[in-house]
Parts: structure tokens; C-alpha cells; sequence
């Protein structure tokens, strides 16, 4: 406004850019009348830019006043960091009481909302929890959670645990490893007590994984995983291990399975939980005096399977696989076809030849094999083949060629009589 003023050009005006700095701004058409203090700095299409002392002496002021503050700033924080060194010590151990504070309240508040005990400590060799939970599978389920006991030690190192599949075995394990790492970090732990000896590492091989960028199938990497037990496990380790061999063949599963088990239980004698769905594994018990069989219980009821998840001594006398294939929704032809298979599989036969006959397509699932629903010898082809369609649930193009197989059957019939 004061140049405005002294100059008498109403169109003056002041700005600012990152390159130019501050600068007095004219109209080209006014050019010839700047006053002669005024220095070019830049000339546009429209406009002449100017600079005086007085406008250069301001940018200076005010340019350089945000590096003195910065300056100053980091001045006074050196002068901060240098005052709190000298008490560097005490502000370290305060930290860490209300560190420790925190961590050990927390610990008491789950301790008594959760109901868990105090672990003790033994310096023999032994894992003995009653009534050990899950914590996580606890408080994420609806129905109450079903809690076990485990009792390992020097004589009793290994546990093959059978039983069907969602039966409880994975969670059964990773509750033992759970307790014994909240034990070791000052916890109480989910059971009603517990007695841990000296435990100085976990193995665990649960889960099914590839490692697809490395190249490694599932297989590959259980079998990595697995070497590394081997190699490193010793006597005060615990070990879990879930479905070893199970992504080759039967009879290569289950001798790598066997000899991985026998290693552990005899030479590295680590406290071992094997899971397992190869029943011949069982037998390693009656050869191995550090081995045992316990199962998870499961029932048949109205041709369903019922998962109690109690861990019980003894190995399990069935596998249950079609009952979960039918809870997981695999048609019912699949499931009768699978039930045929597995007749001729219990009797030595081998598939791939003549296809199961009527007769046995017609078996349940359900129950042990004594029990299941023969078809009588006296009925003919027609009859049987009436009596193994279940019109629930057929499909409408299942039904329509159940339709067509029987007239066919009814024809020929006809034919030969």
C-alpha cells in the first residue's frame, strides 16, 4: 500500500514463489514507470518482476527465521536429551517395573476370570496336566470345552493318539504345548494342576503346507520339518507331531512314520504326542516300552458321528473317515460307492477290477462291520437296486437315470424270464 501510494501505481502488487522469493509484481504496460530503485528480477508474458534493498532485507528476515527456529529447536532438544541422561537409570528401571506391572496384573486378572492353577516345577522329566483346556478353542466355541489330562514322564514318553478326524487330537496337542509355554513365561496355566520338569524346547509338526515358491510340495516340507526333530530333539524336548507320512503312499507313510516314532520314543527319548491315522502304528506300544495308545472318543448315532473329544486309553478302534465325509456333504451315491470300496479293501481285494457288486453298494457306513445292514440274499437285482436309491436326495438328473437303470433292469428281467 505505501508503494502503491508513492509510485501511484494502483495495479503494484507484492508475491512470493520457492525460486524467485518475495518481489514487487507490474503490469508490462506499466513497465516503463517503475521507479529507478526498483531492480528486475524476472520478466513474464504479462508482468515484470522487481526487487528493492528494503524487500530483499525482509525475504532475508523472514527466510532465515524458520532455520533459526529449527536451529534453536534442536538446541534446546540436545539440552533436553542430555538433562534426562543423568537419570537414564532410574527412568530405565521405572520402565520396566510398570513393564513388569502390567504383564503380572494382566496375568492375575486371566488367572482368576479363566480359573486357571499355578504350575509347579519338578526336576524329573514329566508333563502332568488334569484337566487341561485350550484357552483359544475355549472361549471361541458355544458348547462347554471338554478338558483332559496328559501324564508324561522318563517311562511313558510317547502318546500315539488316534481317533477320527475333527475329533479333538490337533487341539489336544497344541493345549499341552500352550500350557507348557505359559508355564515358562510366569502364567498360570488353563487345568486344574499341572506339574512340568525341565522342558527346553518345542518341536511341533501340525498342518499341511506347500512352499510353492521354493518348489517344495507338502510333502517335501513335512518331511524338512521333520528332519530337524530328528536331528534336535533331545531328551527334555517336547514334541508333537501330527500325520507324519501322510502325503505319500500308504505303506511309505506309514514306514516313515513308523521309524520317525521308534527314533524318538528309543534313541532321542523326547516326550512325544504322535497323532496318527495309521492304525498298524498302534502296534509300535506292544514293541516299544516308552510307547502308549490313547484315542479321542467319538459315537454313532442315527448313522451320524458324535465327537465327544475325551482322550481315553487305548487306540481307536475305527477311523470314522466316511461318517466326516458325509458331515462335510459328499453325496450319498460317492458315500455308498466308498463304502463298497472299502468292503473290498477289509476283504484283501484290490479295486480297479469288476465294479463292486449290488450287494454291497446297498452296506451303511454307519456302525462297526458286524453291524451293518446286509442286504438279503434273496432279493433280485431289480429289487436291490430299487432299495439302494434314497429319493432325498437325488438330484433331478440323478433320479432321472435311476429311473432309466431300472427300467433297463425290469426289461431284461422280463427278458430272461
Amino acid at each position: 500500500a505505501r508503494e502503491r501510494e508513492r509510485t501511484g501505481l494502483a495495479q503494484l502488487k507484492v508475491g512470493y514463489n520457492r525460486v524467485h522469493g518475495y518481489y514487487l509484481e507490474l503490469p508490462r504496460t506499466q513497465a516503463d514507470q517503475a521507479p529507478i530503485d526498483y531492480v528486475r528480477r524476472q520478466t513474464l508474458k504479462a508482468v515484470e518482476r522487481y526487487i528493492t534493498p528494503e524487500l530483499k532485507a525482509f525475504e532475508d528476515k523472514v527466510l532465515g527465521a524458520n532455520d533459526r527456529a529449527q536451529a534453536r529447536e534442536k538446541e534446546l532438544y540436545d539440552a533436553l536429551i542430555v538433562w534426562l541422561g543423568s537419570y537414564l537409570g532410574p527412568l530405565r528401571a521405572c520402565a520396566n517395573a510398570i513393564a513388569e506391572l502390567d504383564v503380572l496384573t494382566n496375568f492375575a486378572e486371566r488367572a482368576d476370570a479363566l480359573e486357571l492353577c499355578r504350575p509347579h516345577f519338578a526336576s524329573t522329566r514329566r508333563v502332568s496336566i488334569q484337566a487341561g483346556r485350550h484357552l483359544v478353542v475355549e472361549q471361541l466355541q458355544q458348547n462347554p470345552f471338554v478338558p483332559n489330562d496328559l501324564d508324561l514322564d522318563a517311562e511313558r514318553r510317547m502318546l500315539i493318539i488316534t481317533g477320527p478326524n475333527m475329533g479333538g487330537k490337533s487341539t489336544y496337542m497344541r493345549q499341552v504345548a500352550l500350557i507348557v509355554v505359559l508355564a515358562h513365561i510366569g502364567s498360570f496355566v488353563p487345568a486344574t494342576a499341572t506339574t512340568l520338569g525341565p522342558i527346553d524346547r518345542i518341536f511341533t509338526r501340525i498342518g499341511a503346507s506347500d512352499d510353492l515358491a521354493g518348489g517344495r510340495s507338502t510333502f517335501m516340507v513335512e518331511m524338512t520339518e521333520t528332519a530337524n526333530i530328528l536331528h534336535n530333539a533331545t531328551n527334555e524336548s517336547l514334541v508333537l507331531l501330527d500325520e507324519i507320512g501322510r502325503g505319500t503312499s500308504t505303506y511309505d507313510g506309514l514306514a516313515l512314520a513308523w521309524a520317525a516314532a521308534e527314533h524318538l520314543v528309543a534313541r532321542a527319548e523326547a516326550l512325544t504326542l504322535f497323532a496318527t491315522h495309521y492304525f498298524e502304528l498302534t502296534g509300535l506300544a506292544s514293541v516299544q516300552p516308552g510307547a502308549a495308545n490313547v484315542h479321542l472318543r467319538a459315537v454313532e448315532h442315527d448313522q451320524r458321528i458324535v465327537f465327544l473329544h475325551q482322550v481315553e486309553d487305548g487306540a481307536a478302534s475305527r477311523s470314522y473317515g466316511l461318517q466326516v465325509a458325509a458331515l462335510a456333504g459328499i453325496p450319498s451315491n460317492v458315500l455308498r460307492a466308498a463304502e463298497a470300496n472299502l468292503l473290498e479293501l477289509e476283504d484283501g481285494n484290490a479295486l480297479g477290477g469288476q465294479m463292486p457288486d449290488a450287494k454291497q453298494q446297498l452296506k451303511l457306513f454307519a456302525g462297526p462291520r458286524s453291524q451293518r445292514t446286509e442286504t438279503p440274499d434273496n432279493l433280485d437285482e431289480l429289487h436291490q437296486a430299487i432299495a439302494a436309491i434314497d429319493p432325498d436326495t437325488l438330484s433331478p438328473r440323478e433320479a432321472l437315470d435311476a429311473l432309466y437303470r431300472l427300467r433297463e433292469l425290469h426289461s431284461r428281467q422280463n427278458g430272461e424270464t
